[in-house]
């Protein structure tokens, strides 16, 4: 199975899923705002994409498959204030669409579990953002289109090895705060094996089999290096920005049984060990 795929906002986890998708024969084109970008996107074998409304249109009209990783901005969804109606015109024919949304769209939970069903109650703008532009993509009668709620994502360039080798990792210490966490590969064959079997309307939520303290991962990291463990810092102490301090407003673990009864994925990374092991032992080689 091959076909053209559209990727909307061609990032981090897009070209984890282009790594897979192009020696199986697929045509990727990977939108960007930048000249500069785009012949970085053309050396992975990724046809790029400039962000304007001609360019977009003309590659619509090509793709069979559409990933939408482009967050909503102050005025929504970018993607959809563009393309709102070339889209809606393409949706019937097109075999898939997915859209990279996030688990903060659930809220604060207390440490407790949650699912797909859980009710979103998000506490943040960003959550909240995320949860209209799922709404504004659903509403688009005929698309396609699987919903994937993305846990933080770690992977090669986005560990915490630099920082603790650098002495700037912090183990902030909130008590009950936990993360669900994903490995960018996971991601990428999470959207695979989704493409190879298309279930519009699915919503499903990524992340690994162990949500953690976030000091726990620090810790861990520094015991792989070598390197003495940074200190903890209460949360009432620690300097954060507006931003940081907002995700430890939340906290929850986040179930992933469905994409593992629904989609047949076994994790490669299932925990947060596992997979700084593979970036350490692929940083060695």
């Amino acid at each position: 199975m091959s076909g053209t795929l559209l990727s909307l906002g061609h990032g981090y986890s897009a070209s984890a899923l282009s790594r897979n998708l192009l020696p199986q024969g697929w045509t990727i084109l990977g939108t960007t705002r930048s000249a500069d970008k785009a012949e970085q996107i053309r050396a992975t074998g990724v046809q790029p994409v400039l962000w304007d409304e001609q360019s977009l249109s003309k590659a619509l009209e090509q793709c069979t498959h559409l990933l939408i990783s482009a967050g909503p901005d102050d005025q929504g969804d970018p993607a959809l204030r563009l393309l709102h109606d070339q889209i809606a015109a393409r949706a019937p024919d097109l075999h898939w669409a997915g859209y990279l949304s996030t688990t903060g769209v659930y809220g604060d939970h207390h440490g407790a579990w949650i699912d797909e069903a859980t009710p979103l109650t998000p506490s943040t703008s960003r959550g909240a953002a995320r949860v209209q532009a799922e709404a504004a993509w659903g509403a688009i009668a005929h698309l396609p289109l699987h919903v994937f709620r993305l846990a933080g994502i770690y992977g090669p360039g986005r560990g915490p090895f630099s920082k603790v080798r650098n002495g700037t990792a912090r183990r902030i210490v909130k008590p009950g705060q936990v993360f669900s966490r994903i490995h960018v590969d996971d991601i990428a064959q999470v959207l695979e094996a989704s493409i190879k079997a298309p279930n519009p309307g699915a919503v499903y939520n990524l992340c690994d089999d162990d949500p953690a303290p976030p000091q726990d991962v620090i810790a861990h990291a520094a015991q792989l290096l070598g390197l003495p463990v940074p200190p903890e810092i209460p949360f009432e102490q620690a300097d954060l920005s507006a931003m940081a301090r907002s995700f430890y407003s939340e906290s929850k673990r986040v179930s992933n049984a469905r994409i593992k009864d629904e989609l047949g994925v076994t994790l490669l990374y299932p925990d947060y060990r596992a997979g700084l092991a593979a970036l350490l032992h692929a940083e060695s080689a």
